[in-house]
């Protein structure tokens, strides 16, 4: 097998080796951190736009008459507020700061709406992309709403209020998902021959999720090596987003088998915008906890990994 096939096949770990490979050789000339260097920020100015193609290319392919809330929407929405809650009180009466540290880590697993990115693995895997768009649209509203509610409440000197809040995460949610979606429709419907051509290019949005996710891993290996707590609370913090992961996907995909739609409330419970998650915690939490929600990242895309090396070997899921 050659390299190129070698990472079409392998795209997503391919992904987070090249991103920590390159920050680990070129740590003196941080590629992949911005710190005052010229192409730093180019590299964080390029990610919305690669984000936006990739969408785009996405929703190209979505039936607007697909495009309709769901029961297991909201069902999923109501397990995801009840277990932060459970978490902000396990938080607010943990006394030991390292416990209280970790609490946030894997509060912040939990509360991060949907990866934007989440209709392309879907589509991939089998499920539906019209369906898991509408979500992930509910899900990032949701959040700009119980942000400002639950935060206060973990970190008391949390300077956060509902509209500033709010509107940030609004912003976010138009910019990287409504615009895209809406131009996409637009597309369709009055340049029909030009949405064609783009859904030709199956694997585009994929392989430039693949960009993206390099850049994550790049920031994750730089969190984790700048953290200055100890070597077991780090520890915790690296391996307990990997129960979170299998945690999430799995009463996703329950939920989802009960709506003939498994696949998709799996990735749209357990697919998370850690990139959000990250911002929210370094600006208004205990920036050390910011390593959970980068890790997270690495345990999701290699549990996405594996269901794709599933479907490829096997034609298809079975849960």
């Amino acid at each position: 097998m050659g390299i190129i096939s070698f990472l079409k096949k392998w795209t997503l770990p391919s992904s987070l080796l090249i991103g920590a490979v390159v920050y680990l050789l070129f740590v003196k000339i941080p590629f992949l951190v911005p710190s005052g260097n010229i192409l730093g920020p180019i590299i964080v100015h390029i990610i919305p736009y690669v984000l936006f193609i990739m969408l785009y290319v996405t929703f190209c392919k979505i039936q607007i008459k697909d495009m309709r809330p769901r029961k297991w929407h909201f069902v999923l929405q109501g397990i995801r507020i009840t277990l932060s809650g459970i978490l902000v009180f396990f938080i607010s009466i943990a006394h030991d700061a390292n416990l209280k540290l970790i609490l946030e880590g894997v509060f912040i697993c939990v509360i991060c709406p949907t990866a934007a990115a989440a209709p392309v693995i879907t589509e991939k895997l089998g499920g539906s992309i019209a369906s898991l768009t509408i979500y992930t649209i509910i899900a990032n509203i949701v959040t700009s709403i119980i942000i400002p509610l639950f935060f206060p409440l973990v970190e008391k000197n949390a300077d956060l209020s509902f509209l500033t809040a709010f509107s940030m995460l609004l912003r976010r949610v138009l910019v990287v998902l409504v615009l895209p979606l809406c131009l996409a429709l637009l597309t369709r419907r009055f340049a029909p021959s030009f949405a064609a051509k783009v859904k030709e290019r199956k694997n585009l949005a994929f392989y430039l999720w693949g960009v993206n996710l390099s850049i994550l891993s790049g920031i994750t290996i730089a969190n984790i090596l700048k953290s200055t707590v100890s070597g077991w609370v780090l520890t915790l913090l690296l391996i307990l987003p990997l129960f979170v992961t299998f945690m999430l996907f799995a009463i996703g995909k329950y939920v989802g088998k009960h709506y003939g739609d498994s696949i998709s409330a799996g990735q749209a419970l357990g697919q998370k915008n850690t990139a959000v998650g990250l911002w929210l915690t370094i600006t208004f939490l205990n920036p050390v906890a910011s390593v959970a929600p980068g890790v997270y990242a690495i345990w999701q895309n290699l549990f996405n990994a594996w269901q794709l090396w599933y479907k490829d070997k096997y034609g298809y899921l079975k849960w």
